[in-house]
């Protein structure tokens, strides 16, 4: 009986072992990493770095893939009809919970794609040009509130996630502030120096870095969880009572929904080791970037969260893509 106990026991074990070996066999080829942005870009950096550190931790080759074009939906769409059991996508979750709100999409965002990782968060800063005389950003609601549109506030552009938080502070402060879209960041920046407007709200990057630092910008807020270790005397627009503005460009890894579900975890496990590494952190930071580990269902929590808010606000505020 003793005997048998323990060849039953052998083979149970034998088995669990090769259970193990078999999902543990994944990726079995070459991963594909679609990035839905230029070559050479931030994101795209960043992409090819995970992708590196990636390689001997799946055991696989890693392929970056740029996909670039309507604002990201060309290459995420491509990354939804993959049906390979190998292919993800790297990118800002726009794509999936502000472009399909404002443009015509050839994916469903919620349905088609699962969330793997979240890598990064860009904060953005509510800065004041040598134009506003305020010292605060409460300073800037009040003198709104006192002259209705005399204060101009500028983004980077129609439908974008600086014209989402304008809309957001007009709606919960009640205060007129003119919006000022540009197309793009390069004269946007260039017209705040020269105190075109009063505000701007803007992710940071070298040529705003360079002019807060010799003080023709002032940073008023910053968006993000936590107030940035660079900045502590800045607040977050959720501590001055705009949590609804408090958005971050977050970027990180998707799969199609397709995809085995202990794969997906096993691609979260995997990037946030690369995460980890302390290296890592600093080069994101170097890219004016936060680094932003976390689980599969925080990430997925996110995504819906901000999927069901742009729906709002862009309904409520009539929010057009140029």
């Amino acid at each position: 009986m003793t005997t048998r106990r323990s060849a039953i026991a052998f083979g149970l074990a034998s088995f669990a072992s090769l259970a193990a070996r078999a999902q543990a066999a994944w990726p079995t080829k070459p991963v594909r990493i679609i990035v839905p942005y230029p070559a050479g870009g931030v994101n795209d950096v960043v992409a090819r770095m995970f992708a590196e550190r990636l390689r001997p931790l799946l055991g696989q080759a890693i392929v970056v893939d740029n996909r670039a074009g309507a604002g990201g939906t060309i290459g995420m769409d491509a990354a939804a009809k993959a049906d390979d059991g190998h292919t993800i996508a790297f990118a800002a979750i726009s794509p999936l919970t502000l472009n399909p709100h404002l443009m015509k999409v050839q994916y469903d965002p919620l349905k088609d794609f699962v969330a793997v990782a979240s890598v990064m968060y860009s904060p953005v800063y509510v800065l004041a040009t040598p134009r506003f005389k305020g010292q605060s950003f409460a300073d800037a609601i009040a003198q709104a509130k006192a002259q209705p549109g005399k204060v101009s506030i500028a983004s980077s552009g129609y439908g974008t996630l600086g014209h989402v938080m304008i809309e957001q502070i007009r709606r919960k402060s009640g205060a007129d502030l003119t919006h000022v879209p540009y197309k793009g960041g390069t004269q946007l920046v260039t017209d705040a120096a020269g105190g075109q407007f009063d505000l701007f709200v803007a992710n940071p990057f070298a040529a705003i870095n360079s002019l807060i630092a010799e003080g023709k910008l002032r940073v008023l807020a910053v968006t993000g969880p936590h107030r940035l270790p660079a900045m502590p005397q800045v607040p977050t627009l959720a501590e001055l009572g705009f949590p609804e503005a408090n958005l971050t460009s977050l970027f990180g890894f998707y799969a199609p929904a397709s995809m085995p579900r202990e794969h997906v975890q096993q691609l979260n496990a995997e990037i946030n080791k690369v995460l980890a590494d302390k290296d890592v952190q600093e080069q994101l930071r170097k890219l004016d970037n936060v680094p932003s580990p976390g689980t599969q269902q925080q990430f997925q929590a996110v995504i819906d969260k901000e999927f069901a808010a742009n729906a709002r606000i862009v309904k409520e505020a009539n929010i057009k893509a140029e």
